[in-house]
């Protein structure tokens, strides 16, 4: 008889690249996780997965078994949310992707709030600024900024107004000049951010006389927003960051906003790829972080 644990190690095995990733995931050994796939490719009596001493996919009748494997886990998980809403709860696994800065410094805390009001809540976190592929990953929603170009997916708004702030720490600006306009970041080390392969060296502005673009340059440079963001109040130079994210470093004194209400619009949207994601457990989540981020940015 097949076990619903061994398919969820099976699931969770692809997902994550490996047994090893899995097992982390899971909170087992390497082993078990091991284990678990073999006592279910023994039940079906096939190989789920192509093995080497370097690599591991999954094999044709593994693609195969795949969808049905998910669809499995997805039936469990409805029956126990139908039960719970029945009961006026919401229950089952959340699986969100989260932007690394804004996950790590807001997001963990709001979320572990999150859970503890509703402890039938099974949380799974994918931090990461590298954008998730909704249509392909088991992902319920993600956390996103910026306008959302692909119409395929369903974006609900978090935090419409939200802007990008160029900002320095005090101990920075006690070595350097203060910018007093845009065009002066030009002579300033710029903290730049990677997205994908593009560097985001040109940081935008509305002005009032319009839209303002400014290249900027420097001597650091990460894919990782929260990197970006320690480097800023370590006085390392100037960033370009989300208002959300150095909320609590403006308030304290630690980061210096430049150009209040100047920078660029950077909407917030929770965004998952079909409308039948939009279980009550996502729809409770969308509106405790609206409300959540209406009050940070007051």
């Amino acid at each position: 008889m097949i076990r619903l644990d061994d398919l969820q190690v099976f699931v969770q095995t692809v997902d994550a690249g490996s047994f090893s990733a899995a097992a982390r995931l899971l909170d087992c050994t390497p082993a078990v996780a091991s284990s678990a796939v073999m006592r279910l490719e023994k039940e079906l009596g096939t190989r789920l997965f192509v093995r080497s001493t370097r690599s591991m996919r999954l094999s044709e009748d593994g693609q195969r078994y795949l969808p049905h494997a998910r669809a499995m886990l997805d039936a469990l998980a409805d029956g126990g949310r139908s039960l719970a809403e029945a009961r006026g709860e919401i229950a089952g696994p959340l699986r969100l992707s989260v932007p690394s800065d804004l996950g790590r410094s807001v997001l963990l805390g709001w979320l572990d709030t999150f859970q503890h009001t509703h402890p039938g809540i099974t949380l799974q976190l994918h931090v990461s600024d590298r954008a998730a592929d909704l249509l392909r990953h088991p992902i319920d929603a993600a956390v996103r900024y910026g306008p959302q170009e692909d119409s395929r997916l369903v974006a609900q708004p978090l935090a419409p107004l939200n802007r990008r702030v160029a900002c320095a720490s005090p101990d920075y600006l006690s070595r350097h000049p203060r910018p007093m306009h845009p065009d002066d970041l030009r002579q300033h080390n710029c903290l730049c951010f990677v997205w994908g392969d593009l560097v985001l060296d040109r940081w935008a502005f509305d002005l009032p006389k319009g839209p303002h673009t400014v290249k900027v340059k420097g001597n650091r440079i990460s894919d990782d927003g929260d990197v970006v963001r320690r480097w800023a109040v370590a006085g390392n130079g100037i960033a370009f960051k989300s208002a959300l994210d150095i909320a609590a470093d403006l308030k304290a004194g630690r980061l210096v906003d430049l150009f209040p209400g100047q920078g660029e619009l950077a909407p917030v949207h929770l965004v998952s790829a079909h409308r039948s994601q939009l279980t009550p457990a996502l729809q409770r989540l969308r509106d405790f972080l609206r409300e959540r981020m209406d009050a940070l940015a007051a």
